[in-house]
């Protein structure tokens, strides 16, 4: 059986996709206050013990926040593991609240569908959340 390399990173397709919600990820992402009061609705934060990568705004920032920061050129191995923070630390539960209005499940889908339009996904046969 041959191993087969995965394609490249195509970045112009993950700029086209920021483009379409550029205006909501550049406001969402400057409002936010590092407040951390968005931590307490997720209850995957409280059951890891209060584990600061579970936070709902920690989730945001390391994944459409450094997509976005680096204008869509990232590596594969950045992609796996914005994969593992908005698949394996977010069930998109849509009960994240931040008091400041920033649609953070939005966020993560979004990071979600840049993920999917590379190839990058989650293996739902693992079955495992982190």
């Amino acid at each position: 059986m041959t191993i087969q390399n995965p394609p490249e990173i195509d970045s112009r397709k993950i700029r086209e996709i920021l483009w379409e919600r550029k205006k909501e990820v550049v406001v969402s992402l400057k409002s936010c206050a590092h407040c951390a009061l968005c931590a307490d609705s997720c209850f995957l934060y409280r059951c890891r013990k209060n584990d600061p990568k579970y936070m709902p705004s920690h989730k945001v920032i390391n994944s459409i926040g450094t997509i976005y920061k680096k204008k869509g050129k990232v590596t594969r191995a950045e992609l796996e593991e914005i994969r593992d923070i908005v698949w394996k630390r977010c069930v998109l539960c849509t009960r994240c609240y931040c008091p400041l209005g920033i649609d953070i499940p939005s966020l993560i889908s979004l990071a979600r569908q840049i993920c999917r339009s590379q190839g990058v996904v989650h293996d739902f046969e693992e079955g495992k959340i982190e």
